[in-house]
């Protein structure tokens, strides 16, 4: 994960505007990539995005400069995509979602960008059926290359949820792929 420096924490601890936006800037992408694999909606990852730097700045006499920021960061926005999970609808994958999967899958040219359309149907599809908390490891550890130990500070939860969660949405997501004739 990326580091910002002390310099920049302690601006930010006194109120410096300036070196907050350096910390936007070098961790938006990184939310934003989260919030819209887990919640599938441009619109609401967008709002997570700026929820999450709303608490940030709020709450930045809490942080302890012994912890990873990014870790810090991330873990208020697992957090607001949960319960922004909560409170809408359950995500069901549709008939479109399963064609723009099926051409992605297909796609030999492994060096692709993904798309954000495209990364919402993949999401939708894989990640149906499965709960909260199997999602958010899913998302952390298969889609945003998180280490468990990682997963484990973000979330709060011990080595043996973490990893109970992700066996079990490995486990859905394979079935499901079974299910499509992916093997």
């Amino acid at each position: 994960m990326t580091r910002i420096g002390n310099d920049i924490i302690n601006k930010c601890k006194s109120g410096d505007k300036e070196a907050f936006r350096q910390i936007i800037q070098t961790y938006q992408q990184m939310i934003y990539s989260l919030a819209l694999k887990m919640l599938c909606d441009e619109d609401e990852a967008k709002d997570i995005v700026q929820e999450t730097f709303i608490r940030v700045w709020q709450n930045f006499q809490r942080y302890d400069t012994r912890k990873d920021m990014a870790t810090w960061i991330y873990t208020i926005a697992s957090r607001l995509c949960i319960d922004r999970s909560r409170n809408r609808k359950r995500i069901v994958s549709l008939s479109e979602d399963k064609t723009v999967f099926r051409q992605f899958t297909s796609n030999i040219d492994n060096q692709k960008a993904i798309e954000n359309k495209e990364w919402i149907a993949v999401v939708k599809v894989l990640a149906e059926g499965l709960s909260e908390k199997q999602r958010l490891v899913f998302t952390l550890c298969q889609l945003e290359g998180l280490s468990s130990s990682e997963v484990e500070q973000i979330t709060g939860w011990d080595a043996k949820q973490v990893k109970s969660n992700l066996y079990v949405a490995r486990q859905t997501i394979r079935e499901r792929l079974k299910q499509m004739g992916y093997e």
